[in-house]
């Protein structure tokens, strides 16, 4: 550690109510961070001093929050913006901007600084805040490394990879590498759980998502999340994931022009796994993208997972296209109970149009067949609102839910997330965008979807609520969680659909 006391505090703000309006008191998860644990253990490996205060697992009102960090004396104060989802970075700015701005009114001498996805896509958007001193460019990591060895001040401009203000004037400075795939070992090194905050044992302020724990309440806790690789190959226009890879300071750039994945080696994530189990952990979500992909990666990991006996509880993503029946079973014996699929839309065609033309056409029920055939559930994940999409095709889309009846399904409403290429595709268009940060969160009250080429963005929102409700309230889903999970399990889910949001564009 550094003889400079603390150098970087990692703040995670809290934007859960309004984000998620009545569902943030019980329903939705509070993730472990998963990017300042990784930025934490990584300054810690250069011997920095390093801290992290979790608003949102603490539920530290503003007040409260901008007090602990200037008793805690940073040298720095980093604020980390990603969220539950990886697009969830647009959204949570709402709370990290109200925060940082309560922080500099109080104590104006703390330097300020902004990481994340939002920040990747719009980096003088965010720089402009008079309460923000610097951002850092894509994930940040070998930017705020140097950041740190320099003064905060005089010699920012010797920094690559940052932004900051001079005599007024928004500054980028030339890009810096992300940490490449034979240095993630080394330069990434894990999580910093130890930094956590907990109440009687670790992780025990977070929880996990309702389906997740198989709609029972007393499985949410203790609970983490983790990556066993960053990034995807896809370039999806509704995506804006790959921008953290982002190494181009030019205006315009979209996640869609450094589509990559990078891998942990399987023997260092397993030992992230081996600390949770010590932990007491056995509810994990895998957060990869596309954690079903690369079998070089997955296969050993899971097999050491076996082999370590592990009792887990865990839940992974996959494209419905990219499921490889022939390793279901690994998957099920190591501990993977859910596998969440991106479907995406009912029509073919709206499909292949906003993922370039890569999503391979299959069949669809016998994919999700052959998943729970396994004793896996499904989690398929859908979005209403796409460019092409009319009612007809909206329709599909939920005709295709239904039938298919997933033990939990994600309905989205398109939105253009600022570093997808559908972000600049509305611009170009001049279709109406958010005009504040929670109108990009799926439930909240301020959600403000695109509109399509056909039916207008009230109508879009108007649909996917409704979909939501009648999908839930079917008795044909409703017989499948008593029967897969029990009584109260369905009760649970019940109790849910009892909960309406608010929204502002339908007139609530």
């Amino acid at each position: 550690m550094s003889n400079r006391g603390l150098d970087v505090l990692f703040v995670e703000s809290d934007s859960s109510g309004k984000s998620y309006q009545e569902l943030s008191r019980v329903h939705s998860a509070i993730e472990t961070p998963t990017w300042s644990l990784l930025l934490a253990q990584s300054c810690r490996s250069r011997r920095f001093g390093a801290a992290i205060l979790d608003c949102n697992a603490e539920r530290l009102p503003d007040d409260q929050a901008v007090q602990r960090i200037h008793d805690a004396k940073p040298r720095l104060v980093c604020f980390v913006v990603y969220g539950q989802e990886p697009n969830a970075g647009t959204r949570n700015m709402s709370g990290a901007v109200r925060l940082c701005a309560k922080l500099k009114e109080a104590y104006p001498e703390h330097p300020t600084c902004f990481v994340g996805s939002h920040i990747s896509a719009l980096p003088k958007e965010v720089l402009a805040y008079d309460f923000v001193d610097i951002v850092l460019l894509n994930e940040g990591v070998y930017a705020l490394h140097n950041l740190l060895l320099s003064d905060l001040h005089d010699e920012l401009g010797k920094v690559n990879g940052i932004g900051y203000k001079q005599n007024g004037i928004l500054i980028l400075t030339p890009p810096q590498q992300i940490v490449p795939q034979h240095l993630m070992d080394r330069d990434l090194p894990g999580y910093a759980w130890d930094l956590l905050p907990y109440k009687q044992k670790p992780l025990d302020l977070y929880r996990a998502h309702f389906w997740h724990a198989e709609f029972n309440h007393n499985l949410r806790t203790p609970f983490a999340a983790l990556y066993t690789s960053l990034g995807c190959s896809f370039k999806c226009d509704f995506c804006m994931i790959n921008i953290l890879n982002r190494v181009d300071n030019s205006d315009g750039i979209v996640s869609a022009d450094s589509a990559t994945i990078r891998y942990w080696s399987p023997d260092f994530i397993l030992r992230q796994f081996d600390k949770l189990v010590e932990m007491g952990v056995e509810t994990v979500r895998i957060s990869d993208e596309m954690f079903f992909f690369n079998r070089k990666y997955y296969e050993p990991l899971l097999r050491s997972l076996i082999e370590r006996g592990h009792n887990l509880r865990m839940w992974a993503y996959s494209r419905v296209d990219t499921v490889r029946p022939q390793y279901l079973k690994l998957f099920r014996k190591a501990g993977i109970r859910w596998l969440a699929l991106g479907i995406e839309a009912g029509n073919q065609e709206i499909r292949r149009e906003i993922s370039k033309g890569k999503f391979q056409e299959i069949d669809i029920q016998e994919a999700i067949g052959q998943v729970r055939d396994h004793d896996i559930n499904v989690v398929g994940n859908f979005i209403f609102g796409l460019p092409d999409d009319t009612y007809g095709s909206m329709q599909q889309t939920l005709d295709l839910a239904t039938e298919l009846n997933t033990e939990h399904a994600n309905f989205y409403p398109c939105q253009a997330l600022p570093g997808s290429p559908l972000y600049y595709m509305a611009l170009k268009n001049g279709w109406k965008l958010p005009d504040s940060y929670e109108g990009y969160a799926f439930l909240s009250y301020e959600c403000q979807p695109l509109p399509t080429k056909y039916v207008s963005d009230a109508d879009v929102l108007k649909f996917r609520d409704e979909a939501w409700q009648k999908y839930y309230t079917r008795t044909e889903y409703l017989d499948l969680i008593e029967r897969k999970f029990g009584k109260e399990q369905r009760k649970n889910i019940e109790d849910l659909t009892k909960i309406k949001i608010k929204r502002k564009i339908l007139g609530d």
